[in-house]
């Protein structure tokens, strides 16, 4: 089953991703984005838990993951800034909540690895309360002709190593599902997107 070799991918690069040290210019996209984050948040594909450390204290997540051994790292992490941090291991195109359940929802480089990001774009706007906020930090296809030929001839290469596609088309994704968008930036050759935005009125 696909989902399952992606669990198998993710729990084996667990040991990295928590010891990964991200470029500055990374860590310094992901403090401007969640900065902005208030109340109930649920963070979708926490990973390692690389977003923690920016969060403000007042926050309160639930963090949701399909590999336990990504959970394990974010755990730790967590308990290294005392945060009150929920988790959740379980597919997230599979979860389900209520209507309006979380002031401000997360994803930071995770709709790569979605079947169907479009849709979990619609379940998000579903959950976020009315007013509330939708974060992303998201890399997909380059806007430069040369370095989205590279990704092209490497997604399927790529997909089936990390479990990540590197063809995706963030903004025009974020600009179907209908999210009002506040701000948005790109970086990288536009293969990095950050993302303000709220439910669609």
């Amino acid at each position: 089953m696909e989902k399952e070799r992606l669990v198998r991918i993710f729990d084996k690069q667990a040991a990295r991703y928590g010891t990964n040290r991200e470029p500055s210019n990374l860590r310094k996209w992901r403090r401007e984005l969640l900065s902005q984050a208030e109340g109930e948040v649920l963070e979708l594909a926490v990973g390692a838990g690389a977003n923690f450390p920016y969060y403000p204290s007042s926050v309160k997540i639930t963090a949701a993951d399909f590999s336990e051994e990504m959970l394990a790292k974010a755990k730790k992490k967590a308990s290294n800034f005392n945060m009150k941090v929920e988790f959740i291991c379980t597919d997230i195109e599979e979860m389900e909540f209520e209507p309006h359940s979380f002031d401000t929802i997360v994803s930071t480089l995770s709709f790569c690895c979605y079947e169907n990001p479009s849709e979990m774009l619609g379940k998000i706007q579903r959950w976020c309360r009315p007013g509330g906020k939708i974060l992303l930090l998201e890399h997909g296809l380059s806007t430069n002709v040369f370095v989205s030929g590279a990704q092209r001839v490497l997604n399927p290469l790529l997909y089936k190593m990390i479990g990540c596609h590197q063809t995706r088309d963030i903004l025009r994704l974020v600009n179907d599902s209908g999210l009002t968008v506040h701000r948005a930036e790109s970086h990288w050759m536009s293969m990095i997107h950050q993302v303000w935005a709220s439910p669609r009125t």
